[in-house]
């Protein structure tokens, strides 16, 4: 993909993100949160199969968790504890969810990292543009990485370069990971600190 292209699909993709954005309450977004504890305020809880560790969502950008909740209500993404939660929310639901989210402040780093994170740092710089040199993006419209559980990194990653999340921009920037590069980098990202578990 060349940097024109390249840049067209960003843009066409913040477009989307914000579009797709409206005004949450917080406040509200932290009591419709009930629903989602179970999995997401739980530290080091794992997915059961295939086996990866639940995402921490706490501090996350508020136009990416629209975004994502949309995708999974609409079932352009797949997971089906995530497909039925997400379905029944409104778009207010949504927006207040993400407006909770995102207001709260990352933590000490946790989780396990197993992987080379000198290499990853390495690897992961040409991720720095969207995601920030450590994983803190320069604009909301993209995901924060810092912090993130490794498994949970290297499941996303391998996704994108299978085709089980469809992101042009992401499938074309990992198409040449080897699996030691998607390893080394979901570590470098994990020993950040940015994301948490949410116990607020």
């Amino acid at each position: 993909m060349n940097k024109k292209t390249f840049l067209g699909a960003v843009g066409a993709w913040l477009l989307v993100a914000g579009a797709v954005q409206a005004a949450g309450d917080p406040a509200a977004g932290k009591e419709k949160f009930y629903t989602c504890e179970g999995c997401h305020s739980i530290p080091s809880y794992s997915n059961a199969y295939p086996s990866y560790h639940v995402p921490k969502i706490g501090g996350q950008t508020e136009p990416y968790l629209v975004s994502a909740l949309q995708a999974y209500k609409t079932g352009a993404r797949k997971h089906a504890s995530m497909n039925g939660n997400a379905g029944s929310l409104s778009e207010q639901d949504i927006a207040d969810i993400a407006a909770y989210l995102t207001q709260l402040e990352g933590r000490e780093q946790e989780g396990p990292v197993t992987g080379d994170v000198d290499q990853g740092k390495q690897v992961a710089a040409k991720c720095a543009s969207c995601h920030g040199e450590d994983g803190n993006p320069p604009a909301p419209n993209f995901p924060r990485l810092a912090g993130q559980y490794e498994s949970y990194l290297v499941k996303a990653i391998q996704d994108y370069q299978t085709g089980k999340r469809a992101n042009p921009v992401m499938q074309s920037m990992v198409q040449g990971l080897s699996e030691e590069d998607v390893k080394n980098v979901s570590a470098y990202y994990a020993s950040k600190v940015g994301l948490s578990v949410v116990k607020d």
